[in-house]
This record gives structure tokens, sequence and C-alpha cells, in this order.
């Protein structure tokens, strides 16, 4: 069905017509001028993320509800990496004419999805046309108590550096997706030159019909991903890890600093240091890698310990922690010691393998470097 005939309310009234309010600080979700928020008690955390179609994704590779579900977990990953609590989001869409009221279904289908895995509450937002493909922009509430929230600006000389998860991943899924949409834009372009070149000799008449069988072959095209299941789903199906904000919270451990991995380790950690002013010392062999990622990089011949620290996406939490609580990060599974955070003479150094020191660079992703 085109969204036309529905109308911008049609359609936002059939997207969320099922949508049930799981929060007792929603007093009024979508239906009016403004959403109804009640935090009487608590502080209010507000984060807001832009998605770009061919900038932040691609839909040659991603369906709507994949990215549906993307789109909210980096949001909520925002909350939790403020030690937060997320509660609402509000979506806004700009929609060029190709999409379908069935294409927004299966999108809100991925958000409602990642909302009610964490029991957030979609409470308003906004639709509009696009000349230039699909925008997305949601907005997160969360809340936290004033003293239990985490900024960037808290780590201190001593204070141990720790993620959770593996790194790199995303990224490797990233890689793989671009290399198979390449083998398959590669043999488009093959036949599409054959044909012309046949054309041109004039003996496209008789080769018609194997040209025609080499088409229907590319229609069923299967890209080869056997054996690299985890990173399609570490770049497709993007978690925010509120599993490890519990875990933290039950061993009693307050982080001094904390960020999502979204632009790559190197970057975030000195993000942490810069807004600190503090240093730090990481360790290449402490750094969390997956089997499948190391593999991917060998195939591309990449530096796997490159990836991991320059990736993105990983959607992963780095934080820091007071050195007394060492032996309670130990006991937390999923969440690995990977350095200590110095004074800021010291700078911010990668202790490689063989004991060798190298600066960090900021080489993570970049949305405004086209």
């Amino acid at each position: 069905m085109e969204i036309a005939k529905l109308g911008e309310f049609g359609l936002i009234d059939r997207l969320t017509k099922d949508i049930k309010i799981k929060n007792d600080s929603t007093k009024y979700g979508v239906g009016d001028d403004c959403a109804v928020l009640s935090y009487p008690d608590k502080e209010v955390l507000v984060t807001t993320d832009l998605l770009m179609e061919g900038v932040h994704f691609d839909l040659t590779y991603i369906d709507l509800q994949h990215l549906g579900y993307k789109s909210a977990m980096v949001n909520i990953s925002d909350v939790f990496a403020m030690n937060g609590t997320p509660r609402q989001i509000t979506v806004s869409l700009a929609l060029s004419k190709r999409f379908t009221v069935e294409d927004m279904e299966q999108f809100y289908s991925g958000l409602q999805m990642a909302c009610d895995k964490w029991g957030v509450d979609i409470v308003g937002g906004d639709t509009t046309s696009s000349y230039t493909g699909l925008a997305i922009s949601i907005t997160c509430i969360g809340e936290a108590r004033k003293e239990d929230i985490v900024y960037r600006n808290g780590a201190r000389d001593t204070d141990l550096i720790c993620v959770s998860g593996d790194l790199g991943a995303a990224y490797m899924g990233l890689q793989l997706l671009e290399r198979e949409k390449a083998v398959y834009y590669g043999q488009i372009d093959d036949l599409q030159k054959k044909i012309a070149e046949a054309k041109a000799a004039g003996t496209y008449e008789s080769q018609s019909a194997r040209f025609q069988e080499q088409s229907a072959k590319l229609q069923d095209f299967q890209p080869d991903f056997s054996g690299k299941e985890y990173l399609l789903q570490r770049q497709l199906q993007t978690e925010a890890r509120g599993d490890i904000i519990q875990k933290l919270r039950d061993a009693g451990i307050r982080p001094t600093a904390m960020m999502d991995i979204s632009d790559g380790l190197s970057s975030e950690l000195m993000h942490i240091c810069k807004q600190s002013g503090a240093g730090c010392r990481i360790y290449e062999k402490n750094i969390p890698i997956d089997y499948q990622t190391a593999v991917m990089a060998e195939e591309l011949n990449m530096n796997v310990t490159t990836c991991a620290l320059n990736g993105g996406e990983d959607y992963e939490l780095l934080f820091t922690v007071p050195i007394g609580d060492h032996e309670k990060i130990e006991q937390i599974e999923g969440v690995k010691l990977i350095g200590h955070i110095t004074d800021a003479k010291f700078g911010q150094m990668l202790v490689t393998r063989d004991n060798q020191e190298f600066e960090l660079k900021a080489q993570g992703w970049n949305p405004l470097q086209r």
C-alpha cells in the first residue's frame, strides 16, 4: 500500500495502534501534541541519534525489521552508558516514495522488539517526505538517581579500564557484507559489459539465451556467509548491554566513567581520558576478540587489533572502576580488564604483545568525514 493513501496520521495510527504502555513514568504516549512523562524523584536522561541511508546503513543488506531493531538499540545503549534505565523513545522518519506501508510495519516491528526487550515505551515522533532516501531520528529518554549517573569525566589515576563482550566483530561483519555486495555488483557489471560487447559485434542475438541464463543466475545470487554468522549478527542485530549494567549493580560496582563503543575503542577511550584529564595504558593481549573476527581479518589481510581498536558499532560498554573493585570485576562474566588509567603526563598508550608502546590514535568512525 502506498503511504500517501493513508496519510501521515493514518500511518501513525496504523504503526502505533498496538503499543502498550509499560512504565509508570509514561503518563500519556502517542495521540496528542506531546507525550506526558513524570519523573518526580529521578534525573532525566535524553539522547538522540540521526541515521541516514547511505551514511549509516545500506538497505542492500539490512532489512527494515533489523534496521528498526538496531535504530532503537543504539539509542537505548546511550542511556545504559550513563548507568541509567531507558523508559521511552520518540521516532521520526523521513520517507521517499519507494517505501510502502508494509515496509514501515516491518520497521516498526523491529523497533517494538527492541523496546519490548528493555521495557521501553514508544511515545511519539514525526513523519515527513524525503527526496534522498530514508532518514531516522530517534530520541531515547531514561531515568537515574542523581548519585548513580556515570559521566565520561570521572576516571582517575589507577582506575581499571574494562570492556564488555568482544570488539571488532561488527566492523568485520560490515566488511563481509561489503565484500559480498562487491562480488554481486561485479558480476552484474561483467554481464552488462559482455552484452554491450556482443551488441557492438552484432552477435547479441545468437548469445541472448546464454545472457538470459546468466541473468537468471544473478537473480538467485547467494552470498558466502558460511562460518561468519556471528559477525553478521553483530553488524545487523545490535544489542544494548543492559545485562552488564545489571551485573555491575548486583556486584555493588559503580563505574567512575563509562561510554558505549560506537565509534571504536580508541576514540571512546580517548574521550574518557580527555574529559577526565587522564592518561591510560591498555594491553593488546587483553583486548577481547572473537575467533570469527580474527579469521575474517586474516582473510582480508587486515590487522585484527587495529580492527578491534577502530572498527566501531560494537556497542559494548567501556568503563573504568576503582582498583579496589579488581576482584569483583574478575568475577563478572562477559567483562574483560584491558588496562588502567594513568596520570595525563604519561599519555594514552597501547602496549603491544612484545611490550612496545604506541600512542593511541582516534581512527574510528567519523560521520562528518566524507
